[in-house]
């Protein structure tokens, strides 16, 4: 898995990964970002070209999961927000899932918080876990977990999502990545892989 860049390299990159959910601007400045030895863009500074590498992949990444999304589909509801978050999640670019989920997670309520706030969690503990830092990764996948049990969000059951999760948990240190479960859509089970 790609880990995330520094704070700065890491924000702009989602910046412009969120953008290119429905803009062809920004898809296309995320397909050169990406592309086989592209040059490290001009608002890299001098000290995070070290960085170029991660930057590259993470941008390679989310260019290959965005194309099968269709230019100009403008996200209007958090059921596009949903839809999109799990194209990133399966793309394992999992922290701008967390970028991309946080404001409807800010404007909900009651139950549905709680299940934006264990998809946010899950997301972000997977990240974590791509860094190396696995105390973190797994705090934050258990709480996810526990918040997603039960619930359900937008018609979305998410509680295979969340058993699927906490079996993954049980080989946190020897972590083959195809134990993360499939971002839950609307129409699936909820955990496919």
């Amino acid at each position: 898995m790609i880990p995330t860049p520094p704070l700065r390299v890491r924000n702009r990159l989602a910046e412009i990964i969120l953008a290119a959910l429905d803009d062809a601007e920004a898809r296309r400045e995320l397909a050169a970002l990406g592309a086989p030895g592209a040059a490290a863009p001009a608002w890299l500074e001098h000290d995070e070209l070290a960085h170029g590498r991660l930057l590259r992949e993470r941008a390679m990444s989310a260019s290959a999961a965005l194309a099968a999304r269709s230019v100009g589909t403008r996200i209007r509801s958090r059921s596009d927000v949903l839809d999109a978050a799990a194209t990133l999640f399966d793309a394992h670019l999992y922290f701008e899932v967390h970028e991309l989920l946080e404001p409807s997670w800010r404007d909900a309520q009651g139950s549905d918080r709680e299940a934006l706030q264990g998809l946010i969690q899950v997301a972000v503990g997977y990240q974590h876990l791509a860094n190396g830092n696995f105390a973190g990764a797994r705090a934050l996948l258990e709480e996810g977990r526990g918040r997603l049990s039960g619930r359900k969000l937008d018609g979305i059951d998410l509680e295979a999502f969340g058993q699927a999760v906490a079996s993954s948990l049980d080989q946190l240190l020897r972590f083959d990545w195809r134990a993360v479960p499939a971002f839950p859509r609307a129409g699936s089970g909820g955990a496919q892989r």
